[in-house]
């Protein structure tokens, strides 16, 4: 097994990219910690991965959240060999209704949060640890009719640490990378398009999947595969990669 004896904790875990993530670890023989807020779908998350994995409620996007996050690490007899920063929020809206609200929410969780997290966890991360940070396309490619202001900005952030903690943390002998899906059936992405009439809606679906090469969206579990590679010590010598992994839309 790819992952034997290591230890992983990914955030927003419990559905979703996170919870595909989860899944290929335990089943490479990673014991995994899942951290989320909502502890019916931890439960269920748990239920569902079985033997090696545990969960921890937590708000990321708190101080205080990611205080509790460090606290446990820090309680546990073995270092972190894995970081997922996956937890995240969408705010797909045109630019001139954008709140300060909404602005202060996205970067809370998509950009304070990794930084943080990272931070408290660094004295916990092992030798050779491998830091992945989800990020998505959106942060270099549009969608038309698909407003994207904020949710890019906070993604290319994500990005800009990724390269400046892989210079920064690789003396260290830590790796740091970063996942940029495209579009993912998940269920952050249909909360993105509910407000959209059903015309509109049955539009926009037609227009994504045309728009990629291999014919349709993607599925949580194609993610799974690169995050198992660059977690595992396949990749060590694979650091500062913004990895997109898309069905080919962003190569036109």
């Amino acid at each position: 097994m790819r992952l034997h004896d290591k230890r992983a904790l990914v955030t927003g875990g419990s559905d979703g990219i996170g919870l595909a993530i989860a899944e290929s670890f335990s089943r490479e023989g990673a014991d995994v910690l899942i951290v989320g807020r909502d502890t019916r779908k931890l439960d269920a998350a748990a239920r569902q991965l079985g033997g090696n994995v545990e969960t921890l409620s937590a708000d990321l996007a708190t101080g205080a959240g990611i205080e509790a996050v460090a606290g446990h690490v820090k309680n546990c007899a073995r270092p972190l060999d894995i970081l997922v920063n996956n937890a995240g929020v969408a705010f797909l809206v045109p630019f001139e209704t954008v709140s300060e609200e909404q602005f202060q929410q996205s970067f809370a969780l998509n950009v304070t949060a990794v930084f943080f997290l990272t931070q408290a966890l660094l004295p916990h991360l092992a030798a050779g640890a491998s830091v992945i940070n989800i990020s998505s396309y959106f942060a270099n490619k549009m969608i038309p009719k698909r407003p994207s202001s904020l949710y890019s900005l906070s993604k290319g952030a994500v990005n800009s640490l990724t390269k400046s903690l892989a210079f920064e943390l690789g003396p260290r002998g830590i790796r740091v990378n970063a996942i940029a899906p495209g579009t993912v059936d998940t269920a952050m992405r249909r909360r993105t398009v509910d407000y959209l009439p059903a015309e509109a809606k049955a539009a926009l679906s037609a227009y994504v999947e045309r728009s990629y090469p291999l014919g349709r969206i993607g599925r949580p579990d194609d993610l799974a595969g690169i995050a198992v590679y660059l977690a595992s010590d396949e990749a060590t010598w694979t650091s500062g990669g913004i990895f997109t992994i898309d069905g080919g839309y962003t190569a036109g």
